[in-house]
């Protein structure tokens, strides 16, 4: 391919860079995005705009509607980027379905693109990926199946409890803190595997009557969140650029007793609920909506509106383990996880399967992170967008995010 970049077979075209203009916002409703650099730009300013397929992204948007209409006018009050995202999903409903093109019309006659960074990041976004882990299990506990799967005590999940055993950290659970509380669904036979199973935030497991049980989270210890990835950096035992979610797989199994000790520097622990979805059916978000494979993304809840619509343009490690495969797409905020922190930090949701999970595993890029936002508004950062700001990497935040290798994991 021309320039050595591979083409991405999943409907992402490669684009031409355009002229970059600065269309005015229609109101001012200032919606503060803490540390960020803010740009606005316009449509033809997005290399490959065009050639994205907008009725896939356009699909993926109307599921984040449904929970988004169903909101107060208290929350569209507080919250001027939901205000505005409910004005544009009243018209999503009255439009129905639309085709490549008018989705495309349908963005931007709605929306305003606004490129987002984090001041010494060089205008740049950084993305990692993440996945619905497969493993299998038995209901029952036997020599080979001796690791549990917890849920969240009945009590807590009625009261739609975020935390529960706040007092207990992995060590102690994994000890048998929680034995004979009947809180199992189901064991697994790697510890390794229920380890992932955590950090992604749901499972699919295979038991060996043919049953598939579709397992979501539901809650957490509340304990302090670490990737482990960064430890092996640190001790030199995988470098930096080769760092991904099977190699620490791979380390882990090969040392035993060391990945133990590994996985417990991670004193976070997951609890999982059963839920109805069907083998076709994807995983739901923490918007509630079912995600969207490579349409759904992961942010910063603290930072940004589920449903909001987010262009990304960068150079990511799909076809090969390169980063050669020119990624421009439109995806949504469905998502949200305790390792994606900042304004323009997200993950991108690649699927189910452990195929998958290793490319999503190893996805560690900066790249072009553009909010769209209802033409309602105006947005407005804390570092004006004329600072000239370097091309920066810094060594903390990639070893973190190469430790944390689209670790998702829901607060």
């Amino acid at each position: 391919m021309p320039g050595g970049r591979a083409a991405l077979s999943l409907s992402v075209a490669i684009g031409l860079t355009a002229a970059l203009t600065a269309p005015a916002l229609a109101r001012e409703l200032p919606a503060a995005l803490k540390k960020a650099q803010v740009d606005t730009l316009s449509f033809d300013a997005l290399a490959g705009w065009e050639d994205d397929d907008h009725a896939e992204a356009y699909g993926a948007f109307r599921i984040s509607c449904r929970a988004i209409l169903n909101g107060t006018k208290a929350m569209r009050k507080a919250r001027p980027v939901y205000g505005g995202l409910f004005e544009a999903c009243k018209r999503a409903k009255a439009a129905g379905s639309l085709d490549r093109e008018e989705a495309r019309a349908f963005f931007e006659e709605n929306f305003t693109p606004v490129r987002l960074s984090q001041p010494g990041q060089g205008g740049q976004g950084f993305y990692t990926g993440y996945y619905e882990t497969e493993v299998h299990g038995s209901r029952v506990q036997t020599e080979e199946f001796n690791v549990p799967i917890y849920t969240a005590p009945s009590a807590t999940v009625k009261k739609k409890q975020s935390k529960v055993f706040a007092h207990l950290d992995r060590t102690a659970i994994e000890e048998g803190a929680l034995k004979g509380k009947g809180l199992e669904i189901c064991w697994v036979k790697n510890p390794v595997d229920a380890f992932f199973a955590q950090i992604q935030g749901s499972t699919r497991v295979k038991l060996d009557d043919g049953e598939l049980l579709r397992l979501n989270y539901i809650a957490s210890n509340g304990q302090p969140y670490t990737p482990v990835g960064r430890f092996l950096i640190d001790r030199g035992i995988i470098a930096k650029e080769d760092m991904s979610m099977d190699r620490i797989r791979e380390w882990m199994e090969a040392n035993p007793e060391e990945g133990k000790e590994l996985r417990r520097k991670n004193r976070s622990f997951v609890f999982f609920a059963e839920t109805a979805l069907k083998a076709h059916e994807e995983c739901i978000g923490a918007q509630g909506v079912p995600l969207t494979p490579l349409r759904s993304l992961a942010v910063d809840k603290k930072m940004h509106v589920y449903g909001t619509p987010i262009w990304i343009d960068a150079d990511l490690p799909i076809l090969s383990e390169k980063p050669d495969t020119t990624f421009r797409r439109l995806l949504i905020a469905q998502d949200t996880g305790s390792a994606i922190v900042g304004p323009a930090r997200a993950d991108i949701y690649f699927g189910s399967g452990e195929s998958l999970g290793s490319i999503a595993g190893r996805i560690k890029q900066f790249g072009s992170f553009v909010m769209l936002a209802p033409k309602s508004l105006a947005v407005k950062g804390t570092t004006p967008a004329n600072v000239p700001l370097p091309r920066a990497r810094p060594k903390e935040i990639i070893a973190e995010a190469a430790g944390a290798l689209a670790v998702k994991q829901h607060p």
